[in-house]
C-alpha cells in the first residue's frame, strides 16, 4: 500500500454572502514545525476550493525549516516570510482568482482539547473577530507566557519578499 500524507487539520470560517473583513478565515494545526513538510497538505486542501494558491506568507518566529516554494496540484507556490508585517501566529495564503486567506497557526505542540477550543473560536462565522496573538494569549492560563513564545525559531532574520 503507498505511504500517503495526513491531510492538514483544519477549521475555516463559512463563507460569508456579505464582504465583511474579517482578521481570521479559520485555523489551521500542523503536525509539526516543519514548513517543507506542512504546507504542500494545506495548500492541496485549500487550492481548489479557494482557487490556486499562488504564495503563502507567515512569519518565521515559530519555524526552523522553512522552505522558498512548493509544489501543489501540479503548480509552483511561492513562500515568503515577513518578521514584523505579520502576526507570528498567523499564516497568509494569497490566491489569484479569491483573494487573501488568512489562518491562524494552532501550534503543533498544542494539546488536543485547547487546539479544537482555538479552532473553533478562530471559525466561528459569529462571534468577536479576534487576531490570532488574541486567541493565543486568551488561551494561556492567567495570561502566562507560553511556550511558544521561547524564540524556538530564526526570529532574527531580516524581513523577505514574496
Amino acid at each position: 500500500m503507498p505511504f500517503r500524507a495526513p491531510t492538514a487539520r483544519l477549521a475555516l470560517r463559512p463563507v460569508s454572502p456579505s464582504p465583511e473583513h474579517v482578521e481570521l478565515d479559520g485555523a489551521w494545526w500542523p503536525r509539526s514545525r516543519d514548513l517543507t513538510q506542512e504546507l504542500t497538505p494545506l495548500a492541496d486542501v485549500l487550492d481548489p476550493p479557494w482557487g490556486r494558491i499562488t504564495r503563502i506568507a507567515f512569519n518565521p518566529r515559530y519555524w526552523p525549516i522553512i522552505p522558498h516554494r512548493i509544489f501543489v496540484n501540479g503548480h509552483v507556490v511561492k513562500v515568503g516570510w515577513f518578521t514584523s508585517e505579520l502576526d507570528p501566529h498567523k499564516i497568509l495564503l494569497l490566491s489569484g482568482t479569491s483573494g487573501p486567506w488568512n489562518l491562524l497557526v494552532v501550534p503543533p505542540e498544542t494539546a488536543d482539547a485547547a487546539a479544537a477550543r482555538l479552532m473553533a473560536a478562530a471559525s466561528a462565522g459569529t462571534g468577536p473577530h479576534w487576531t490570532a496573538s488574541a486567541l493565543m494569549t486568551a488561551e494561556q492560563p492567567d495570561g502566562a507566557a507560553s511556550s511558544y513564545d521561547t524564540g524556538a525559531g530564526p526570529a532574527d532574520r531580516p524581513a523577505a519578499g514574496m
